[in-house]
């Protein structure tokens, strides 16, 4: 009979495509993860995986059984927290993916409630961009995911907790007559730096400035406070969220906010979760901590 334990070996060699990683990641010996494989192999009469010493690859048939695989997986794991959710809300661990130009910025202002109310509960956090997490959400990698919205999540569902706009960053010497606000048009003349390819605030700041991705915009970065040190260096200026504000600028008496004056919200942060989720519960009391903790934050 297949087992459990086989098909999760068989699925951590595909993540991984090497048999000691995968055999680290089962915390099981190389030769055990081995023959695990080979006896799901013979009981299914197929090859899964083709192996040298170089490198492993899946088989066509390999693919469609590690799908199925999945399946198992994601029903297995679904069926265990349909049993813990019995019990009071965030009563087990759970993993949550954040992308980076939300979680060091909403950690500080969410762990202190979320400890306070909830002490026992176990948070694993994940940072990865939003392509990376959406997939490890429909694999079943992870519990949740927090976004910002819009980003093509089709398949899943998603919990809509906080919006906000975004904030023009610029050296105080560059700031033409002390605007209060700024505009599209303004922002034309300026040498404006977003972040890299792969960053979704970069797309959500082009659709707010209306702005092509064509145009050029000086130069980029891969991380928010790469871009507040070039601008502090005069290199050009940026785009930043609101909840990133505190933590960026607060300290530099050389920079000057101005807010964005284009139709917000600019961006909207939500949960994501897979359809069969059983978690549902979890997620609306993680989401009314995080909101709470976020209309207090901004509200002082």
């Amino acid at each position: 009979m297949i087992s459990l334990k086989q098909l999760t070996h068989a699925l951590a060699v595909e993540k991984h495509l090497h048999f000691r990683k995968a055999a680290e990641a089962c915390s099981v010996s190389q030769s055990a993860l081995s023959s695990s494989l080979s006896e799901l192999e013979r009981r299914l009469g197929a090859v899964i995986f083709e192996r040298d010493n170089k490198k492993v690859l899946v088989t066509p048939i390999g693919q469609g059984i590690l799908k199925k695989a999945r399946d198992v997986q994601l029903n297995v794991d679904d069926l265990i927290k349909l049993a813990e959710g019995q019990s009071s809300v965030l009563s087990y661990p759970m993993s949550v993916g954040i992308i980076p130009t939300i979680c060091p910025y909403i950690l500080p202002i969410v762990l202190p409630e979320l400890a306070n109310q909830f002490p026992d509960f176990k948070l694993k956090v994940i940072e990865e961009t939003s392509s990376e997490l959406v997939d490890k959400v429909r694999r079943g990698e992870i519990d949740t995911a927090i976004l910002a919205l819009p980003y093509p999540i089709d398949g899943l569902l998603n919990f809509e907790f906080w919006q906000e706009d975004f904030y023009w960053i610029t050296h105080q010497d560059e700031l033409p007559h002390k605007k209060t606000e700024v505009t599209a048009k303004d922002l034309g003349s300026t040498n404006l730096m977003l972040l890299k390819d792969g960053h979704c605030l970069k797309d959500h700041a082009l659709v707010a400035c209306k702005l092509k991705d064509s145009q050029s915009h000086g130069l980029s970065a891969t991380s928010l406070s790469t871009l507040i040190q070039l601008v502090i260096a005069k290199s050009g200026t940026t785009l930043i969220p609101e909840m990133a504000l505190s933590q960026l600028i607060s300290d530099e008496t050389k920079l000057r906010a101005v807010k964005l004056a284009e139709t917000g919200p600019h961006r909207v942060i939500a949960f994501i979760i897979r359809p069969n989720y059983v978690g549902t519960k979890n997620i609306q009391t993680l989401m009314k901590v995080f909101r709470n903790s976020l209309e207090e934050h901004f509200s002082r």
